[in-house]
């Protein structure tokens, strides 16, 4: 166990390590990046210590998950910066080979972005038929 101190000080080590970092774009066919389809990386909640990541193709494919400590890990545990977690990539890659860009919404957010509701929306649908 660690201290909250330390916790914290851990964390802002992390923030600052990978600040400027951009989101991974994977475009072997040079498309307009605006029309590579989206794998989403998301905070759906938890409490402090044991927090839900989620990876969801816009598609409604859910393509992994990640419980974190706190929300500043979820974009590197995602894959979802550059440089972090090539090996998820290589599922990214198989879901979407022609191309793919990530984005990560934080919780606060989630509710608020109409395109991570039309996946999650499609995810529900195709789990209850």
């Amino acid at each position: 166990m660690t201290t909250a101190a330390a916790e914290k000080l851990y964390e802002a080590m992390h923030v600052a390590e990978h600040a400027g970092k951009g989101w991974v774009i994977f475009n072997p066919d040079n498309r307009p990046v605006v029309d590579l389809p989206v794998i989403y990386g998301f905070n759906n909640g938890g409490s402090h210590g044991w927090m839900s990541a989620v990876l969801i193709a816009e598609d409604g494919t859910l393509l992994g998950g990640h419980t974190c400590t706190s929300e500043a890990y979820m974009p590197h545990d995602l894959a979802i910066l550059e440089g972090s977690r090539p090996d998820r990539h290589e599922e990214f890659r198989k879901h979407y080979p022609g191309g793919y860009r990530m984005e990560f919404i934080s919780h606060e957010d989630v509710l608020k972005n109409a395109a991570l509701m039309r996946a999650i929306d499609i995810a529900n649908k195709s789990n209850a038929a």
